[in-house]
């Protein structure tokens, strides 16, 4: 037997998956471990280690069956997966800083480890279920605490120079086009105004979008709450039909309309596809807020308009199937 692994490398936690070299997925679920990344890449790349090593045994196999890995991280680090030098908000040790993740996890495991960030890697799985092996052009964009994303052209990810290729959510958009943002300042943390980010993730919606509606909707339950607890309570009051939070959702999906719409004159894209916690609710909530993205766009030429949008499937393990996925293409290509 012959494996290649996927391992998505959060802050707290690994997932890891496993598929052969026909690209059949050996493990279907969530499959974790404790990353204790908090206490330096010694401690964090043996929990890695520890960690592969279950998920092997669980399908059957033994560590001298895995041939390749494709490692995952949330940014920022390079093309290759050397940290930034900044340190990163994941990777709080100071050990992390400018530490090359794939290179010494490739020491360790004695295996070849390719690298992507963790919205390439998610977009990578998405473009995969819907298109396999064929060459295809997708947009994706991943709602979640922040706003990530990827660019996937004839079937490879676009990572850029330095590796800062497919960052949808710095993106900058017409903020002011948006009904209910025409006189606010959305501000994301990278420091730009305007841009997809301030606008669509959770914490847009604890700075921007909740202080903002609001002031719209007087007496709102969420009023006496703090911010942050506030904020969380968003996507499930409007799921159940809450008038505004769905307005604050309603703005995302229209922040993402114009996003989308920049990126279908750009790519001509065969499909977009939307992801993340943000949108991990119902069926109903899932085409209503599809639906909305769509009524965001400005109108485009009929050659455009039969572009689909989809949900993202598997978004808990995305990042560690898309991973291996790219692992997978380079052994292909090398061999």
């Amino acid at each position: 037997m012959q494996l290649i692994a996927g391992i998505d490398l959060g802050g707290t936690a690994v997932n890891y998956t496993l598929i052969d070299l026909d690209g059949r997925f050996l493990i279907e679920d969530l499959c974790e471990h404790p990353a204790r990344s908090v206490e330096g890449p010694d401690v964090c790349l043996q929990q890695i280690e520890d960690g592969l090593a279950i998920a092997v045994a669980r399908v059957g196999a033994s560590m001298h069956d895995v041939i390749s890995v494709g490692l995952d991280t949330p940014g920022p680090a390079s093309a290759t997966g050397v940290l930034s030098a900044k340190g990163s908000t994941n990777f709080v040790h100071p050990a992390w800083a400018g530490f090359d993740l794939p290179g010494n996890l490739t020491l360790r495991l004695g295996k070849p480890v390719c690298y992507l960030n963790d919205g390439n890697a998610g977009a990578l799985w998405g473009h995969y279920n819907i298109f396999g092996r064929s060459p295809a052009t997708s947009i994706s964009a991943i709602v979640g605490t922040g706003l990530g994303g990827g660019v996937i052209v004839e079937g490879k990810v676009v990572t850029g120079r330095a590796g800062f290729g497919g960052e949808c959510g710095h993106v900058l958009i017409p903020t002011q086009r948006i009904a209910g943002l025409e006189q606010a300042t959305p501000r994301c943390n990278c420091g730009r105004v305007g841009d997809l980010e301030s606008v669509c993730s959770l914490t847009a919606i604890r700075n921007t979008l909740l202080p903002t509606f609001l002031a719209q909707y007087p007496g709102h339950e969420l009023a006496s709450m703090d911010v942050k607890d506030a904020a969380k309570k968003v996507r499930g009051l409007a799921e159940r039909g809450d008038p505004m939070c769905r307005a604050i959702f309603r703005a995302q999906a229209h922040a993402l309309g114009l996003f989308f719409d920049q990126m279908i004159n750009t790519f001509d894209p065969d499909a977009l596809i939307v992801g993340g916690g943000a949108i991990e609710a119902s069926h109903d909530f899932q085409a209503w807020f599809l639906s909305e993205i769509r009524a965001g766009m400005p109108v485009q030429r009929e050659e455009q308009a039969d572009i689909p949008i989809r949900i993202m499937p598997n978004g808990d393990t995305a990042g560690a199937r898309g991973a291996a996925i790219e692992a997978l293409r380079l052994a292909r290509a090398a061999s």
